[in-house]
């Protein structure tokens, strides 16, 4: 199962909004066909996996990450596959939460003789997959936080410099990083300041949607991000009640697209995840500022974080998450948001710090 664990993680940012799934099928103990779900729209694992067997599958068992599906999308079905190549077991490391399967799979195996097992490693296959069973049980994207800070805790000087804290090494994992992603997210303030293009260099598997929360729509139309719009999509994020429809319109003409919400701070982060979620988004990353990383732990709305920690000092600065609400921080220890499987690395002389909220 670990195996197959290992071949669907090549699937990484190629495949969404579909799962990352391996297959093995297995022999007297021996692995006779292997394959990954390599790209959305095109085979599924299951069927990667039988094409590439060595010998006929007649008899052999599948070791599949995710249950396999049984409806017609835009691959047919895998318990169909499975079925047909004359299988006799199937052992899955978990369910798939996704309605038109949801078990059916299971039952579909089972109805044709197959004998179904429930394996090992759910829990594992369930955080490879995170940002897909949120999508499909909340329909909503996986939000991936990201900020790099001083050892003294600070993620910018008084003045907003923050270029750069982290070293070119940690960069790099943040280019990979957003060319993972469906969507990239900042603050105007960081827009404004940083004036950052947010793009993956080198291109990764996916070109994500640069997204900036701005209220008044002050974004420059000579910034990075509203000169390349029509190279690489943007959103902007405003308040109706407090943009100018003349400066809104300035920026589409640029080909920026306008997202009104009515919502005050806060407010508007489930109101702009419904959105995403609605364009089937299934991962985004947070590169801040503070307030907007902020707004999203108020919201609830921080799954996973990666912070880069520099040794480097430099007094008074500014706070990698700033809430605005009274009582929305922590006044205890014991009461903040403790991260889960985290992961320390070093990277150069700075760490990288990974964890599950």
């Amino acid at each position: 199962m670990q195996h197959a664990i290992d071949l669907a993680e090549k699937g990484r940012g190629y495949v969404e909004p579909n799962p990352m799934v391996g297959c093995l099928i297995i022999r007297n103990g021996s692995i006779i066909g292997a394959g990954f779900h390599e790209q959305f729209g095109r085979s599924h694992a299951e069927v990667n996996a039988l094409d590439h067997c060595s010998e006929s599958p007649i008899g052999a068992t599948a070791v599949i990450t995710l249950e396999p599906c049984c409806h017609q999308g835009k691959t047919p079905p895998c318990t169909d596959a499975l079925i047909q190549a004359g299988i006799s077991k199937v052992i899955i490391g978990h369910p798939d939460p996704f309605p038109k399967v949801n078990g059916s799979g299971i039952e579909q195996l089972k109805g044709a003789g197959i004998e179904v097992q429930m394996g090992p490693l759910q829990s594992a296959i369930a955080r490879q997959n995170s940002g897909f069973f949120k999508r499909v049980t909340q329909k909503i994207p996986w939000c991936i936080a990201k900020w790099a800070m001083t050892l003294d805790g600070n993620i910018a000087t008084q003045t907003g410099d923050s270029q750069w804290i982290s070293n070119p090494a940690c960069r790099k994992i943040v280019h990979q990083l957003r060319g993972q992603m469906d969507a990239v997210i900042v603050g105007s303030g960081t827009a404004c300041t940083d004036d950052p293009s947010l793009s993956a260099r080198p291109a990764g598997a996916r070109r994500a949607t640069r997204i900036v929360f701005d209220s008044k729509g002050t974004l420059d139309v000579q910034s990075k991000l509203c000169q390349s719009a029509r190279d690489i999509p943007v959103l902007v994020v405003v308040d109706p009640r407090q943009a100018n429809q003349n400066r809104l319109a300035e920026l589409k003409k640029n080909g920026v697209n306008i997202f009104e919400c009515e919502a005050g701070y806060v407010d508007r982060v489930p109101m702009v995840l419904n959105q995403l979620g609605e364009l089937d988004m299934t991962n985004v990353l947070l590169e801040g500022g503070g307030r907007l990383l902020g707004e999203f732990f108020e919201a609830n709305s921080i799954d996973e974080a990666h912070v880069f920690i520099a040794p480097t000092l430099i007094g008074s600065g500014q706070e990698p998450i700033q809430t605005q609400t009274p009582g929305a921080a922590a006044d205890q220890i014991a009461k903040g948001k403790h991260l889960k499987d985290v992961v320390i690395q070093q990277v150069d002389g700075n760490v990288h710090v990974r964890g599950f909220v």
